[in-house]
């Protein structure tokens, strides 16, 4: 019963195979591998940007933190959600790599960003002439933070807030694969036709050892991130392990299998601690994360059990059985049926 992180789960056979095939021998390094052309061919097709720049690195982090350095410059700032990744769980690495940028919070409802809020964010900034920061990049996480999906028309919505202040636009997509079928479009209609300039594509958390995507659909941008790459040490010089992992992910679709697996696995939970009275959600799921509050008698039988998820709001520790406690679950392309339903049945009693 493990629902702490999708980063938990086991890499699919696929990708170790791919990576056990790509130890024959000898190739190129540091992305003049041939299985690099390939990823670089597929990516293009499947992102219908045929002048597209592709990259590879190890972490998602690091494809958030460079992407957005080549965005800005070390006196902008770049706009994100309260609940950004980049905010919450990246250590300052965006401000480190962008060698000084900072981030503005946008509040936000269920992790979302909306257009207004977005405005009044940037409207608010290059204010102050030489002393205060110059506007940067709009970043967005899709899935976001909290489980919820911005939908096609939102992305466009919040784009369109960037262009008429001719920002740039990035998205966070370490589980850009559970978003597009939770919101069933196209990756094209869920990025750069939306106007989205530069893209994350994880891999990481949906079935890969270890690799994410970095895309520019303007191929301007393409030397100065190669450079901030390989300046950031995050140019492998084995490169085509990360190459082969990508080309698996991508081969007969896989990754968009894998992510309909673990979506359905989270709806699963959903439905059955809905069922439970008592149990209540801070935010609609609508991908493979949830968060979700019931009693502590409950906790404490789920952990006594060995289930591994993280306790959101409160601790375990407490006399209070009833006292209810909030908690983060997200269900990856391995998780089963079964420890679905054991999980349920723990919280029911």
């Amino acid at each position: 019963m493990f629902f702490a992180s999708d980063n938990s789960g086991p890499a699919h056979p696929k990708v170790i195979e791919a990576m056990v095939q790509a130890n024959q021998g000898y190739a190129m390094p540091y992305g003049a591998d041939a299985l690099m052309d390939e990823v670089r061919a597929r990516i293009r097709d499947i992102f219908e940007a045929p002048d597209a720049a592709v990259y590879l690195v190890a972490t998602g982090t690091a494809a958030n933190a460079i992407s957005l350095a080549t965005l800005s410059k070390p006196w902008d700032t770049i706009f994100c959600a309260t609940q950004a990744h980049i905010q919450e769980d990246e250590c300052n690495a965006p401000e480190f790599y962008t060698g000084g940028a900072k981030l503005t919070l946008v509040p936000s409802d269920h992790a979302k960003i909306t257009p207004a809020a977005l405005r009044r964010a940037i409207e608010a900034e290059e204010s102050r002439g030489v002393h205060g920061p110059q506007r940067g990049p709009v970043a967005i996480t899709n899935v976001t933070e909290r489980g919820t999906v911005y939908s096609v028309a939102e992305l466009t919505a919040l784009c369109d807030v960037a262009k008429q202040y001719d920002l740039p636009t990035h998205l966070d997509g370490a589980r850009f694969a559970n978003a597009l079928v939770s919101l069933g479009c196209s990756p094209a209609e869920m990025t750069w036709k939306a106007g989205i300039d530069a893209v994350s594509f994880g891999g990481t958390k949906n079935g890969c050892m270890g690799v994410e995507a970095v895309i520019f659909f303007d191929p301007k941008h393409a030397w100065e991130f190669e450079l901030r790459r390989k300046r950031g040490a995050h140019l492998f010089s084995k490169h085509r392990y990360l190459s082969a992992q990508m080309l698996a992910y991508l081969t007969d679709n896989l990754w968009l299998d894998l992510a309909r697996q673990s979506n359905a696995a989270n709806a699963r939970l959903v439905r059955g601690l809905k069922q439970i009275e008592g149990v209540s959600f801070l935010h609609e799921p609508d991908a493979n994360m949830s968060f979700a509050g019931w009693s502590r008698a409950g906790h404490q039988r789920l952990h006594n059990a060995g289930a591994a998820y993280y306790i959101w709001e409160g601790t375990l520790d407490g006399t209070d059985q009833d006292e209810v406690l909030t908690a983060r679950m997200v269900a990856d392309w391995s998780t089963s049926d079964d420890n679905i339903d054991r999980f349920v049945d723990l919280v029911r009693g």
